[in-house]
């Protein structure tokens, strides 16, 4: 297996359907990031792809539905898995969701939302210690997309992922689209998002593409969706990233309405381009050649 240290570089979110381009190719990549759960079955198909890409590059592993910031005891069987997955691929890194995931989690596209207050944060710090425990390594939180705040909120999203991190000593995986998904909806700036952050704690970076839904007051929200090309806002809060934190191993999302190979693989190229020269080239934009 390829087992060199990922600290930069920039990879994809796997799909199966891009399975031999990527072989026939696979230095395009430095490294690939699979959902956990779709692996916790037995298809051997799945798997065969997963070793054949794991013999080439460096693995992320991110799990969707760990429900980190339940009320409920996590769920032995779930974590079980994760271990499981984590013992045979032995991943560079491994990242989970902050938020609340139903047992119908797979019908939903995100997580449910959380009150960022004292009683959820000493839960998720329960929670966060005993995965790192059992992984025998850190785990990466990441921030989700959020559409309303919760009254019971009295701490600012970065604040509480900042404590949490201190608690816990975890890491963060800062997805862009996520945090402009969340100041646009509820109200933030993303520059005050950042310097509030640990920013030194970011061990991955996802970019994905997000949507507008028009709202009937003439207002809309924005949408989490990995389903288009990265916007141009992202681009730009990435390069502002890059410039005060240096590189970080990034991952594009694109998880439906799955382009050829060539488009996502043009967006991995920007991504890797600007960890080397951090201003943003017209290649990287939605109107640019």
């Amino acid at each position: 297996m390829n087992n060199r240290t990922l600290l930069q570089g920039a990879g994809v979110t796997f799909q199966a359907e891009h399975f031999a381009a990527i072989m026939a190719d696979p230095q395009r990549l430095d490294f690939f990031e699979i959902q956990a759960e779709r692996y916790f079955s037995v298809d051997a198909v799945a798997h065969m792809q997963v070793f054949a890409l794991r013999q080439l590059l460096p693995l992320s592993v991110h799990g969707i539905g760990l429900s980190l910031g339940g009320a409920a005891a996590l769920n032995g069987e779930h974590l079980h898995g994760l271990q499981q997955l984590c013992q045979r691929y032995q991943p560079a890194l491994v990242s989970a969701h902050l938020g609340c995931a139903p047992q119908a989690a797979s019908l939903l596209g995100d997580n449910l939302p959380l009150a960022y207050n004292a009683s959820t944060l000493q839960r998720l710090v329960e929670h966060v210690d005993q995965v790192q425990a059992l992984l025998g390594r850190q785990l990466l939180i990441e921030n989700p997309p959020a559409y309303v705040r919760l009254v019971e909120s009295d701490m600012e999203e970065a604040d509480f992922l900042h404590e949490l991190c201190q608690r816990t000593a975890c890491g963060l995986l800062l997805d862009i689209g996520n945090l402009l998904i969340s100041c646009h909806n509820c109200g933030g700036n993303a520059e005050d998002y950042l310097r509030r952050l640990p920013v030194q704690q970011i061990g991955e970076i996802h970019l994905g593409g997000y949507s507008q839904l028009r709202l009937a007051s003439g207002a809309y929200l924005l949408v989490d969706e990995h389903a288009s090309v990265v916007a141009d806002a992202s681009w730009d809060l990435y390069t502002d990233l890059l410039r005060r934190i240096g590189k970080r191993p990034v991952a594009v999302e694109w998880e439906r309405q799955l382009p050829s190979w060539l488009v996502l693989a043009a967006e991995v190229d920007c991504a890797r381009a600007l960890q080397h020269f951090p201003f943003m080239p017209e290649c990287c934009r939605e109107d640019g050649p």
